[in-house]
């Protein structure tokens, strides 16, 4: 079967346009949803979602806030919130997935397979709790470098002196629009992206144009700030340890070794503590997105654990 194409859609979700693609052929068997990672979009999956599709039904959608989808005003935890305003936050995004899956991927009884890349390996797992407790567990989730949001609040004591001084202070000011809003557009420039990416991506494979054009554009939408305010003043949120504790479906984690961000130290010893974990794959010489800097080698993976 040859390599197929993506096809984009729309769906309205609690008011706002989501954007999502399928591919693949419509059957009773198993289906894979894509959840992409921060400032991401379906287009991160480039290089897995056809050759996924090639044993099972694939889904990605773009998270609300980012890519083609709506990009609605955030209010934070303790503001009042604004009519049309969300809540930027893995409970919502959660939700979101959980949503999809019945309105539009109208999963049924079959098997799920949630992929989910930095923080939608976040999102992954809290929709798995949210499904397991509805009573439509996952077939299992895959976690390609997880986010692991270790600077919550159980965790200042942990932080040098200084930075736990200046944590109040920091927290105030990033909740300022007016700063947040420069900001953003700051660090959304193409020649930042390209910087951030020569750390994400140490091999510097598949660092090209298309992948720099589909971070950047959709930071160019009005309210496209929105999400990211949302994003970075997400202190109290839950943790990925949180998660995987309450779980007991299959997950499996995929992982760069030179992973910039969030060390596979750190994913050792989640595999050696939570019992759900059945399996580890570190990636030599691949960092915070294996899927597209080494698709050959995860999508290797990827097939052989979801085959039907």
């Amino acid at each position: 079967m040859s390599e197929a194409a993506p096809a984009d859609h729309s769906w309205l979700w609690q008011g706002h346009r989501i954007h999502w693609t399928r591919s693949g052929d419509a059957a009773a068997g198993p289906l894979a949803l894509l959840i992409h990672g921060f400032g991401a979009s379906v287009g991160h999956w480039r290089h897995n979602q056809p050759v996924l599709a090639q044993k099972v039904e694939v889904f990605a959608l773009d998270l609300l806030g980012f890519g083609a989808s709506d990009k609605p005003r955030s209010y934070l935890v303790d503001e009042p919130p604004e009519p049309g305003a969300v809540r930027y936050c893995f409970d919502l995004w959660a939700q979101q997935v959980v949503d999809f899956l019945t309105e539009v991927a109208q999963a049924g009884e079959r098997p799920v397979h949630l992929i989910g890349n930095s923080i939608g390996g976040m999102v992954a797992l809290d929709a798995a709790v949210l499904l397991s407790e509805a009573g439509r567990p996952p077939a299992q989730v895959i976690l390609i470098d997880c986010a692991q949001r270790t600077l919550d609040e159980k965790r200042v004591a942990q932080l040098p002196p200084l930075e736990r001084a200046s944590r109040p202070a920091v927290k105030a000011l990033v909740r300022q629009r007016w700063l947040i809003a420069p900001l953003f557009r700051f660090l959304a420039r193409p020649a930042f992206i390209r910087q951030v990416l020569r750390q994400a991506y140490p091999s510097g494979e598949n660092v090209d144009e298309e992948l720099i054009a589909l971070l950047h554009r959709p930071s160019t939408d009005p309210g496209a700030s929105e999400s990211f305010r949302g994003f970075i003043n997400l202190f109290e949120d839950h943790l990925a340890p949180d998660l995987l504790a309450r779980l007991q479906l299959p997950v499996r984690m995929i992982w760069g070794a030179e992973d910039p961000w969030e060390s596979p130290a750190e994913a050792r010893r989640w595999r050696d503590t939570y019992a759900c974990i059945q399996a580890l794959e570190v990636l030599p010489g691949a960092g915070h997105c294996p899927h597209d800097e080494r698709p050959e080698a995860v999508n290797a993976l990827l097939l052989d654990w979801i085959d039907p």
